[in-house]
């Protein structure tokens, strides 16, 4: 009696689980109707073609094969009504064309989807879906440099393609600022990190565009990404180009462009006074920074940065390094007169720890008035960044205990003071649950907050 009652058990779970498999199939058939996935009306379009050619054919040959149809159908429709009611032979008829139908899209489809992507597990359907829904997303335009702009990318890209990172090109360290000084183009470093995060293809290629070289004569120390993109910098005449081209072999989810396009030195000027030229040794100087600069001085924007800006939906700045990675988008004066004229929301994302040398002591506050200043230095006295999001109060753990023992301190938010100023903050959890070795902001939850503001800010406005 236990056996049978196990057997019967059994017999049911694979019933359900055939009759779920099927609900599913029928369910993913039936999603090819769903608005947004511009299949539907080329489908209609071709049915419509169909038709028409054969009422040309017919009309052609002076009616006489819609005769014969016509007879034939007649005949047909005596022989099967003869065997069969009407009010059952209609609905058999109907349901078995629907089946047709069905069997012939979903053998199609898939026939597409295996010459298309025969190695990925994303149903065609799912997979127009969200191109569809990311087409229709926020045109955004992140602003940056360093880890913290990839970082952000890599979520933002989960609500939108089109997306625009206008990267900083003053890098003269590690492998960008070798490849500067060897070749004369300009530091591919941060560049690849932002095509590496917006990339859609194969993991494995990715990894390879991000693979360092850790041993050979020469090789040692640079990205594979890094050699590419100055290979294509020097085919192709300039680093937009280059970036264009990568953009398509990683299939990258919307743009990435360098600030300008003039080899650019960022120096600095210390509150003692003190010049400091290149990135590099900015960032090791122990002494606050009171400005910054380039030269040559004002260099030109890309023209196609600039359309980007006039058509954003959303502006952001940062996360990154306040002085090397943020501000020195901030030294070419077409991105600034245009991020003036526009209309559309702007945030500024802080960082979750000062930078020692950099940044030491500065909260949020400090940070939002510091670009303020820099902006000032150039003429511009209008508050560009209105909207501020920045990391709730840290819980003490050993990696900030870790982090403090290496001169950082976790960023603190003026929250009272900031909102008496006008601006808008959020504070949010910005970094990962999970425990890892550096404090980083976490792409999921980052993105989730600037599209937040975009969203309460849309409202307002």
């Amino acid at each position: 009696m236990k056996k049978r009652g196990k057997k019967i058990k059994r017999t049911y779970k694979i019933l359900r689980r055939s009759n779920l498999g099927l609900i599913s199939k029928i369910l993913r058939i039936l999603s090819w109707l769903l608005p947004g996935l511009v299949i539907k009306r080329w489908m209609i379009t071709s049915a419509i073609g169909f038709l028409t050619s054969l009422l040309g054919l017919v009309i052609w040959t002076n009616l006489r094969p819609l005769y014969w149809l016509i007879e034939v159908f007649f005949w047909l429709m005596t022989g099967l009504t003869s065997i069969l009611p009407i009010s059952l032979l209609g609905p058999i008829v109907f349901i078995v064309g629907l089946l047709l139908i069905c069997i012939g899209q979903n053998r199609s489809i898939n026939s597409i989807q295996k010459a298309l992507v025969p190695e990925k597990n994303t149903f065609l359907v799912d997979a127009l879906r969200v191109k569809s829904k990311l087409n229709r997303g926020p045109s955004i335009v992140a602003i940056g440099g360093g880890t913290g702009l990839s970082t952000l990318l890599k979520g933002l890209k989960n609500y939108s393609s089109n997306i625009t990172a206008i990267v900083t090109v003053s890098d003269d360290g590690g492998s960008s600022g070798i490849l500067r000084k060897q070749l004369g183009v300009q530091p591919p470093g941060d560049i690849r990190n932002c095509l590496a995060a917006l990339s859609n293809e194969e993991p494995i290629l990715t990894r390879l565009f991000q693979y360092r070289f850790s041993s050979g004569s020469g090789l040692e120390g640079h990205s594979f990404g890094n050699l590419f993109l100055s290979a294509l910098t020097t085919i192709t005449g300039s680093l937009e180009k280059a970036v264009q081209a990568s953009s398509k072999v990683l299939a990258v989810q919307g743009q990435v462009l360098p600030a300008t396009n003039t080899d650019v030195m960022l120096w600095a000027e210390l509150e003692d006074g003190e010049r400091i030229f290149g990135e590099s040794k900015i960032s090791e100087s122990k002494k606050s920074i009171s400005r910054i600069g380039y030269l040559p001085e004002n260099p030109s924007a890309l023209p196609s940065a600039l359309d980007s800006i006039k058509e954003a939906d959303l502006i952001v700045l940062g996360p990154g390094s306040l002085y090397t990675s943020l501000l020195p988008n901030l030294l070419v004066p077409e991105i600034v007169d245009a991020l003036l004229k526009s209309s559309a929301p702007k945030i500024y994302i802080s960082n979750l720890m000062t930078q020692p040398g950099e940044t030491d002591g500065l909260d949020v506050y400090q940070h939002v008035k510091s670009i303020e200043k820099q902006l000032s230095n150039f003429g511009v006295n209008t508050r560009i960044f209105k909207a501020i999001l920045s990391q709730i109060k840290f819980e003490e753990s050993p990696l900030v205990e870790y982090y403090r023992t290496k001169g950082a301190e976790p960023v603190k938010c003026n929250r009272e003071k900031l909102i008496s100023e006008g601006y808008y903050v959020l504070q949010a959890p910005l970094y990962a649950k999970r425990i890892t070795p550096t404090l980083r902001h976490d792409p999921r939850r980052l993105a989730r907050a600037v599209i937040f503001i975009y969203r309460k800010l849309k409202k307002i406005s």
